[in-house]
């Protein structure tokens, strides 16, 4: 009996991470139905080999030679569930990309995604590190996702509750990290427009308007800001923001203010968010370069691939990055994306 997915051997990934990094996966699927990825997973039991799932390949370092079975997510698929006066029900597979799912879900009048435009990805990795943007979290619009287990190949349901969303973070990072694949999300939208335009950037890039923006507008000013500050991944490789935005203390802030009189802070609940960026600039590091990767000139928070660079590469300059701004301000870098080292 033929199998229903067709394993490749000795598969390049470096057209499929954002990065750019050279890496070759042992094995590589394809999966397009939950049939598909069932097939897949039972390959990887058989052989005894570790999964690494990869949608859009936005937010992985990736090593040389991956011992494992790649999955890379292509379900698709977008539905309204339902309309109400007040919020509409949608649903999306874990494939979609993610900005695409954006923009139908404005053209179909859902509101409340348009500050997350352009982030790169794909729907299924959205809620794995609760991807965020001027104000606004996934969580904030989550109502369910759709996951099926790795080793018994189930899916099960998971509501916002269970997924334990923190800032950029879920229980996908946590204890269920490498136990189960997402394979579709279910979001409550809003209905009518509530804009949400308190990152000062923004506001200031609306303020030039009719006073009175629509949706659209605020997802092509948040496009225009997104590629002022990043880079493009089809001309220089990156992982966008590669650095989580530290939260810290009363006490350590008012220590920093002390000496840094202009640091950069949010207001989080009881504790302040630092900007990573503002951080990585002032310990100098802005536009520097280690061998094949530095941080982009226009934003220290991004790391580059400027051709070459191994995943190995990209660590240890990540790690010299951390231990400069520890030591300039005694404040510890996280690091955003997940590293695969191979």
């Amino acid at each position: 009996m033929n199998s229903p997915i067709n394993i490749i051997q000795n598969h390049s990934l470096k057209q499929l991470n954002t990065l750019g990094l050279s890496s070759i996966a042992s094995h590589y699927a394809e999966v397009g139905s939950e049939v598909e990825l069932r097939a897949a997973l039972a390959f990887a039991r058989q052989r005894q080999l570790p999964v690494i799932p990869l949608g859009g390949g936005s937010n992985v370092v990736l090593g040389e030679l991956l011992e494992a079975l790649v999955v890379r997510i292509n379900l698709l698929g977008r539905a309204i569930l339902q309309r109400t006066e007040n919020a509409v029900s949608v649903r999306a597979a874990a494939g979609e990309n993610w900005h695409e799912f954006v923009l139908w879900t404005l053209a179909n009048h859902a509101y409340g995604l348009e500050n997350l435009s352009l982030i790169p990805g794909t729907v299924g990795a959205a809620p794995i590190q609760n991807i965020g943007a001027y104000g606004v979290e996934l969580r904030d619009y989550f109502v369910a996702l759709d996951a099926m287990h790795i080793e018994s190949g189930e899916i099960s349901r998971f509501d916002g509750p269970s997924c334990c969303f923190g800032y950029r973070d879920s229980v996908f990072k946590g204890v269920w990290q490498d136990q189960y694949i997402i394979t579709a999300v279910t979001l409550s939208l809003d209905a009518q427009l509530k804009p949400k335009l308190d990152y000062g950037q923004l506001k200031a890039m609306l303020a030039h308007g009719t006073g009175n923006p629509q949706a659209l507008d605020i997802s092509q000013a948040v496009c225009e800001i997104r590629r002022e500050k990043l880079p493009d991944p089809q001309k220089i490789g990156n992982a966008g923001s590669f650095f989580k935005n530290p939260v810290v203390s009363v006490g350590t802030l008012s220590r920093l203010k002390k000496e840094f009189p202009d640091i950069v802070a949010y207001p989080a609940g009881t504790m302040w968010k630092l900007a990573a960026g503002w951080l990585i600039d002032r310990a100098g590091l802005r536009g520097r370069q280690q061998g094949s990767v530095g941080t982009y000139q226009k934003q220290a928070l991004v790391l580059v691939n400027h051709g070459g660079a191994t995943g190995q590469d990209v660590l240890d300059f990540a790690s010299m990055v951390q231990r400069t701004v520890d030591e300039k301000f005694g404040v510890q870098l996280e690091c955003e994306p997940r590293f695969y080292p191979g």
